[in-house]
């Protein structure tokens, strides 16, 4: 899968994904009242107008970009009708070629650990049968627990040839507390990048691994020297636009042969209508102006590492 995230980026020149983390108050309201009439203000109502307004954006969007992020907690929060959405976004992001990274940031061990690998990247055995249950190409995973909690994934990951994007570096302000620690002279991260490679050299693609890492966008000098650590380690990373990241911060995330990264904007994109500088789209055309801050975010991006 690593393979073919790196071909639809090369094609589509936009080394970016979109984060599909829907909140009601993003919605645009003709959205919502045109679901609310037909199943009430209930959690099927919610759940249909997000289902709506993702595919607005799909549609406006896939023919520039590589993949898709949807967060899955954005879904869990209106229960099993959100978990519904959540599966239709995937086929449907799917069915329009793009990549999909389940955004689900599991980590757990054991047998609870391999079932959520099976749930999200494998197939489950019903007697004689066998089911993909989200069937997402790529999940998050938090390796706080170590091996016993990564391993399960990567074994699935090699049986379907899938791959993830673990945490190392997160782009929120708090993320030192535990991330920045010190052990044994070095930040906890750098120790983290590393396993992280390790895990990567026993499943590699053509040019990069099949495990990546999460690198927030806001530590760009931290980012530096996790590229340097992690050089056959894809990274995504979280935090442009919304919460500061910008193209110029984020030359350092790839390495020279323009590759090694895919950069996240949820909010930026998905509700950039709201944004002063998209305001004139409207919220009648929510969409359009989402693929004007794609377009906006690959030429940002593209910019700084043609001039880097």
């Amino acid at each position: 899968m690593i393979n073919k995230l790196i071909d639809k980026i090369q094609k589509t020149h936009a080394p970016i994904v979109v984060g599909l983390d829907p909140m009601m108050d993003y919605i645009p309201k003709q959205i919502q009242e045109k679901a609310f009439q037909e199943y009430g203000e209930t959690l099927e109502g919610a759940a249909e107008a997000i289902w709506q307004y993702n595919k607005g954006i799909v549609d406006a969007t896939y023919d520039l970009i590589p993949a898709v992020k949807p967060q899955i907690a954005m879904y869990e929060q209106f229960g099993i009708e959100g978990l519904k959405v959540y599966k239709k976004t995937l086929d449907y992001c799917q069915e329009k070629g793009l990549v999909v990274i389940g955004d689900i940031k599991r980590g757990d061990i054991g047998s609870t650990s391999a079932a959520y690998a099976v749930g999200h990247l494998g197939k489950v055995k019903v007697g004689s049968r066998s089911y993909a249950g989200f069937n997402e190409d790529f999940a998050t995973v938090n390796p706080y627990l170590g091996s016993d909690g990564v391993k399960p994934f990567i074994e699935v990951c090699k049986e379907e040839k899938k791959g993830l994007f673990i945490l190392v570096k997160t782009s929120n302000p708090s993320s030192g507390e535990f991330q920045d620690q010190l052990v044994n002279g070095r930040p906890l991260y750098e120790l983290v990048g590393e396993k992280v490679a390790q895990w990567g050299e026993e499943y590699m693609g053509e040019q990069y691994s099949y495990i990546g890492a999460v690198v927030g966008a806001t530590y760009p000098e931290m980012g530096k020297v996790l590229r340097k650590l992690m050089p056959k380690t894809f990274i995504l990373v979280p935090g442009y636009g919304a919460q500061g990241g910008k193209g110029a911060d984020l030359v350092h995330f790839f390495n020279e042969d323009g590759l090694g990264a895919i950069v996240n904007s949820s909010r930026g994109i998905i509700a950039a209508y709201k944004q002063e500088k998209y305001a004139s789209f409207g919220e009648e055309n929510y969409a359009d102006a989402s693929r004007q801050a794609a377009l906006d975010m690959i030429a940002d991006i593209n910019g700084a590492l043609q001039n880097r």
